[in-house]
This record gives structure tokens, sequence and C-alpha cells, in this order.
């Protein structure tokens, strides 16, 4: 239990000073080779919302290890012992499976892609983008995709250690200035190259990449696309904002603001559940629908 414990208690303050130190580093680099992708404003509303998410993260986590822990001293199929080093392998790789398909949904659901939008809203792509997250997540229930995990044996604790890695992984694929790395490293982890396709508005990086630290995961399952041009940065239509609480509450506004016009009860429910694009008389499409009427010349 101490590792657990050592991970939980110190991965944060061990690596938030790390965080801040890439940021510096990139901002110099950028100075240096007169190619800056930081934005002062940008990069304000991205740390803002990180620290505000962090403080809400300590308030949530408690309520999220005691759900946890009750589905695992009473549902639970197996006891998995955390202090056989197996376990962690494994655990790793069903967590990393997990959030692949976590986020997948996220992108394809319109209720969770309301949070998860603020963090592809920046127009820029760097460290401090790592930062800009949403602070509505545990509200829409999103964490329950890993509540398996303890109902198959793994302690919440273990689990929860084993996410908190796998969420430090994914801050350096935040950047521009890593170009991509030796074939091997790139056909097995994500990297900054596979991510900056994950942070495309171009059609043909549109979710795609959803890895967390596996790219094998998108590889395996149809949705890994190989970093060709530059990608512009952002969402399909950008919302050209610096204030932080139009960044993360601009999508929920507009998602309610079509459910309580779509004009029925199940169009409503559809505005909820389909993806994002989604619009009943087809005055907005999908990411799927754009790419069929491309297919078929329209």
């Amino acid at each position: 239990m101490d590792i657990i414990n050592q991970i939980n208690t110190f991965a944060y303050p061990i690596a938030i000073p790390l965080f801040i130190l890439l940021i510096l580093i990139e901002v110099y680099l950028g100075w240096k080779d007169r190619k800056q992708s930081h934005e002062l404003k940008d990069s304000s509303v991205n740390i803002a919302s990180g620290l505000i998410f962090f403080v809400i993260s300590l308030l949530t986590k408690s309520l999220k290890l005691i759900l946890f822990f009750y589905v695992y001293d009473h549902f639970r199929l197996f006891t998995i012992s955390y202090e056989n080093w197996t376990s962690w392998i494994v655990l790793f790789f069903l967590d990393d499976f997990t959030f692949y398909w976590g986020h997948r949904i996220a992108h394809t659901v319109s209720f969770y892609w309301a949070s998860h939008v603020v963090h592809h809203s920046s127009e820029r792509f760097n460290f401090s983008t790592a930062l800009r997250k949403t602070w509505t997540y545990d509200v829409t229930g999103h964490f329950l995709f890993w509540i398996w995990l303890p109902i198959l044996g793994f302690h919440p604790l273990q689990l929860f250690a084993v996410k908190t890695l796998n969420f430090i992984y994914q801050y350096w694929i935040h950047t521009e200035k890593v170009n991509k790395l030796p074939k091997w490293f790139e056909f097995v982890f994500n990297t900054p190259s596979h991510h900056r396709v994950h942070h495309g508005s171009d059609l043909k990086y549109l979710d795609k990449n959803h890895a967390g630290v596996l790219i094998v995961w998108d590889r395996m399952f149809g949705t890994f696309q190989q970093e060709e041009e530059t990608p512009t940065y952002g969402l399909t239509s950008n919302i050209k904002t610096h204030n932080i609480f139009n960044v993360e509450f601009h999508e929920w506004r507009n998602m309610l603001t079509r459910v309580f016009k779509s004009g029925s009860f199940i169009n409503g429910i559809k505005y909820l559940v389909k993806p994002p694009g989604w619009s009943h008389d087809k005055s907005t499409l999908t990411t799927k629908e754009l790419r069929n009427k491309i297919a078929n010349g329209e």
C-alpha cells in the first residue's frame, strides 16, 4: 500500500513544478526560433482553468473513492492483489483501454462533448493547452466508465494511482516543439505528433487518435490518423473568447438551447446522445455526415 499512497500523494506535487518548467522551456524555445506557440491571454485561460480543475478534483476525488470502495467491497468478482507486480501491468493496459473508449465516447456523444470540448477550444497547441480542463466531467458521470475495474477486483487506490500516472503522461504530448520520434515509439505510444492530429479541426483529423498512452488502441479500432499537414487547432467553429466561464460552459448553453428548441421530446434526447453536429433538420452535420457528403461529391 505504501507505493500506492506515495503515487496518489506525491504525483501532482512533483508533476506540477515539472509542468511549469516545461511551459517556460517551450516559451523560451518559441522566443529563440521566433515561432511562438503561446499567446498570453490564451495561456492564462489555460492555466487558470487547470488550477480550478485541480481544486475541484480534490473535492470530487473523495466522493469518487467512496463510490469505488463501496463497489469494490460489495460487488467485486475477484480480489486482485496490488502487491503482485503483474497486477500493475494488467491494470495499466485495462485503464488505458478504458481511457481510449471513454475519450472516444466523449467525442461522439454530445452530452459528454459539452464537457470535453473545453480541452479542444484553444486555437493554439502547447503545454499550457494540456491544462485547459473541463470543470464538469464528474457531473456527467464520465468517471463511471472505470467502475468495472473495482468490480473486476482492482483496489480503488491502485486504480487511481494508475489513472494519475496516465494523466501525467499525457501532458508532454501537448507541444509542437517535439517532432516525430523513432518509428517503433510512434507505432506503440501516443506522441506529440499523434496528439497534434487529435487537436486538429481539419476534417481528416476530426475524431482521430483518442489514445491516452498507447496509440495501438486507435490502430486496432480504426481511429488512427497519421500527422500529414500541420493541423489547424481548435474547433470547427471557434468560440473566439478568453472569458474563462464562456470557455467552460459555452457548449452546455448551446446544447441545451438545441434541446429546448428541438420541437419534440425525441429530438431533444437525440441532441444529448447523438454526435456533436447532429441536427434534426440537417442544419448542422456530424463528422461522419460531413465525410459522407464529400465522398459523394456533394
